[in-house]
């Protein structure tokens, strides 16, 4: 493992933290999975998001929360218990007075018809340096910090799967980029230890190898950075 790494986006359980906006990220929730899923589900995927949320809020006391993309897994049709799932999840937010944004996803073509909230594909952060956006095509929006989410990214250490975030920086025309793990208790996590540029899904991973994992410790509530991932290959 490397020294703990100096950033202006904290990462947090499966989430990100940006102190200089008061906002915290989630990525990837994927409300309505396990219901649209062809077999049964051996969790309630909605409780866990809710359980997992609160201790974020909990732990970050943010202004905003924004989810970078798929807070929903519905297609053309909304999966049932989707709605109540979505009303806890956006009554997480409220008790903990903050305000909600969502910037959509591929999984989310049916958003407008069960969320009324704001939406915009693209989010610039209080500290006018982030642009949060899920991270599937280009984003339109010059900056020099990007949070995305999209990939599901999971390091495997020992033989186990560690849901984890990615720091690349300088790696999309001069910007940084950080890509969040998912939220969903449903994705297990796309192992990054060997996956090369050509292997991800976001065009903002424009060179893998530059990319740095770092895997939440909940024993020491915080971070452990590896290598990163051109370094990685040799060592785990």
């Amino acid at each position: 493992m490397t020294p703990r790494v100096d950033c202006p986006v904290s990462p947090i359980g499966r989430a990100l933290f940006v102190p200089a906006a008061e906002t915290l990220v989630v990525a990837d929730v994927h409300l309505g999975r396990a219901a649209a899923s062809s077999i049964d589900a051996p969790i309630d995927d909605g409780e866990v998001v809710r359980e997992r949320l609160e201790s974020l809020l909990g732990r970050t006391d943010p202004e905003t929360v924004v989810v970078a993309g798929d807070l929903l897994h519905a297609f053309d049709t909304i999966p049932r218990g989707l709605e109540r799932d979505l009303a806890a999840f956006e009554d997480c937010v409220d008790a903990a007075d903050a305000s909600l944004v969502v910037t959509p996803g591929n999984h989310d073509p049916m958003l407008e018809t069960v969320f009324d909230g704001t939406v915009t594909s693209e989010y610039r952060l209080a500290d006018g340096e982030t642009v949060v956006c899920h991270g599937h095509e280009p984003p339109q929006t010059s900056a020099p910090r990007y949070v995305i989410g999209h990939d599901h990214p999971a390091l495997s250490v020992d033989g186990r799967k560690h849901p984890c975030v990615l720091y690349g920086p300088g790696v999309y025309e001069g910007a940084d980029v950080f890509v969040c793990p998912a939220l969903s208790p449903l994705a297990a996590g796309v192992t990054v230890n060997g996956m090369r540029t050509r292997a991800f899904q976001s065009p903002l991973v424009t060179d893998a190898d530059a990319f740095q994992p770092g895997v939440w410790d909940d024993s020491s509530e915080d971070v452990l950075w590896f290598p990163p991932l051109g370094g990685c290959r040799r060592l785990l």
